[in-house]
C-alpha cells in the first residue's frame, strides 16, 4: 500500500464525487510513478474558479478542463529533511468533467480518472509542449487509465458507488 498523502479540496460540493475514489486514482498514478511518499493537493472547483486561474497564471482567458501546478516549477521551495517531498497541486473544473463526459458518452467517473492521471503526470515532470512530449505523456496517461479502468473492473459492482 502506498503512503501517499492526497490533501483534498472540494470548492463545490454539491456535486456527487466519491472523494475517496478520487484519491485513491492519484495515489495509484503516485505509487506506479516510484512516488510512494510524496504528497499532493486535489482541488475540485468550477469553471469560473479554473478560468481565473488559466488566466492568471497560462494567459488564457477561458475556462479548462484541468491545471497542474508543479512546485518544481516554481521558486525553490524548502522542505524540513524529515518531510515527504510536495509535488504541488492539481485543479479539475468538474463542470467542464461533466461536459466533456456527456460528449464523449462515457460516465463523469472515467473523465475525472482521465483528468487527474492528467494532472498527476504533469505533476511528475511529463508535458506535451512538443510531439515527442506528448506522445510519451499520452502513451503513459493511457497505460494508467487502462490500469485504473482494470482495477474498478474486479471491484463488486456496490464498491463503485458507497451509499
Amino acid at each position: 500500500m502506498a503512503i501517499a498523502r492526497i490533501h483534498w479540496q472540494n470548492d463545490i460540493p454539491q456535486n456527487p464525487v466519491d472523494e475517496e475514489r478520487l484519491r485513491q486514482i492519484a495515489d495509484a498514478v503516485l505509487t506506479q510513478e516510484g512516488q510512494t511518499t510524496a504528497e499532493m493537493t486535489l482541488v475540485l472547483t468550477d469553471d469560473a474558479t479554473i478560468q481565473e486561474l488559466n488566466r492568471t497564471f497560462r494567459q488564457v482567458d477561458s475556462p479548462t478542463d484541468v491545471l497542474a501546478f508543479p512546485t518544481a516549477e516554481g521558486a525553490d521551495f524548502v522542505l524540513p529533511p524529515d518531510l515527504p517531498p510536495y509535488l504541488g497541486d492539481v485543479i479539475i473544473s468538474y463542470p467542464t468533467a461533466l461536459a466533456q463526459a456527456e460528449a464523449q458518452g462515457h460516465p463523469v467517473d472515467q473523465e475525472l480518472t482521465l483528468l487527474i492521471v492528467h494532472g498527476c503526470l504533469h505533476l511528475l515532470g511529463y508535458d506535451h509542449e512538443t510531439e515527442e512530449e506528448r506522445q510519451r505523456m499520452w502513451a503513459r496517461q493511457e497505460a494508467l487509465c487502462a490500469q485504473l479502468a482494470a482495477k474498478e473492473d474486479d471491484l463488486p459492482p456496490d464498491a463503485h458507488h458507497p451509499a
